[in-house]
């Protein structure tokens, strides 16, 4: 047998890849699971958006390799929706790169700025992909602690009196994965001068700014912010097109030139259709943000009413497509709890340990899951 890479051994599979194959078998055995677990958007993109990839199928050269770049007018209209949404400026021949969903910015963020020994600050909880993207190219995670009772921002007086001499980069990910809470102007400014103040490249994953959230932020607004700051984002939530895998970084052009000499030699261009799609979703008005947050606002109240039946509280300020709940006092451990419910109730629901040891004692319900079948869970318990 060839063995496989050490680094492999660093890595295990992703969560929900291995739950889901276990899903998937329940339902291949006739159970009803209602699946609570992930957070793939269930609803369509806009008529405008599945037009413009129809259209562009017979364009001269759509199906050709693209720009590594991607398209100019994409990049424009990148620039266009950070300028409208966020009063970001950011020039779109230098400072932003679309990207084949943020996933992959991750990857290449890190390969362009890590080498092996270099630490990494990673949330927890928090995406877990931080961690293992970071095992992957040869870095070491430093765990930071966030806590509900600190609003799920972290105290970055005590992490200052740690040594950081081995930090390189530092990801946040503000509204939060899988919490939903906010970070206001003051902290995001606060995490700039950390980062100043270490020589840290600081990246904020914000894919959730315009789900159930009022007065979107990003980090690229903070004064001085475009000295060590980079911004991954996506239309994955905001309009329906996960499938899509569209993503962008936006930031300062010297570090953008770093991570593009990476993603040009990974891949050969995004799909011309799906940057035509992309153009137009990112010309989206108001109604389409309104539309959207009515029914996830309908979801999740029928939400709120299952964690009310299992004892679970909530933050009802919380924003994005997840309610983040935390099972009463004295509950079975989360991962337990949620295969208790798998079992008896047919109902998938994640274990909030997945995002890391401060997860323990927290559930996560996925609003991307019909109204219908919220009810149908609902009447289970």
């Amino acid at each position: 047998m060839i063995t496989i890479a050490d680094r492999l051994k660093k890595v295990e599979e992703y969560y929900f890849s291995k739950k889901l194959r276990e899903v998937r078998g329940l339902i291949s055995e006739g159970k009803p699971i209602i699946n609570m677990g992930i957070g793939s958007p269930d609803l369509a993109p806009s008529q405008e958006v599945i037009s413009a990839i129809k259209d562009a199928m017979t364009e001269v050269g759509a199906h050709q390799y693209q720009s590594y770049q991607g398209l100019p007018e994409l990049r424009k209209a990148i620039a266009d929706f950070y300028k409208a949404k966020f009063g970001v400026t950011a020039d779109p021949n230098t400072e932003i790169l679309p990207l084949m969903g943020s996933k992959e910015g991750i990857m290449h963020i890190s390969m362009a700025f890590l080498n092996i020994g270099d630490e990494v600050l990673i949330p927890n909880p928090g995406y877990p992909t931080y961690t293992s993207v970071t095992k992957l190219v040869g870095g070491e995670p430093k765990l930071y602690d966030l806590y509900e009772e600190n609003g799920w921002f972290p105290d970055l007086g005590a992490l200052q009196q740690q040594d950081l001499s081995k930090v390189k980069l530092m990801w946040v990910s503000y509204p939060h994965m899988p919490t939903g809470a906010m970070a206001n102007r003051e902290q995001l400014t606060q995490l700039v001068e950390f980062a100043k103040r270490n020589n840290i490249l600081l990246v904020n994953d914000n894919p959730y700014s315009f789900v159930l959230s009022n007065g979107p932020l990003s980090i690229l607004g903070i004064p001085g912010a475009n000295d060590v700051a980079l911004e991954l984002n996506s239309l994955s939530k905001t309009f329906n097109m996960a499938g899509w895998r569209v993503g962008m970084v936006l930031g300062n052009a010297s570090y953008l030139d770093a991570v593009l000499k990476v993603k040009s030699n990974m891949d050969s261009g995004m799909f011309y259709g799906i940057q035509k799609g992309a153009i137009e979703a990112l010309k989206s008005g108001e109604e389409w943000f309104k539309s959207l947050d009515k029914i996830y606002q309908n979801r999740r109240e029928l939400m709120f009413e299952i964690a009310d039946k299992l004892n679970c509280t909530y933050d009802t300020n919380a924003v994005g497509m997840f309610v983040w709940a935390k099972l009463p006092k004295n509950s079975l451990p989360s991962e337990v709890f949620i295969d208790k419910v798998l079992y008896e109730k047919n109902i998938f629901i994640a274990p909030g340990t997945i995002f890391g040891s401060n997860g323990e004692g927290y559930i996560r319900f996925s609003l991307c899951v019909k109204e219908g079948k919220i009810r149908e869970a609902l009447g289970r318990f």
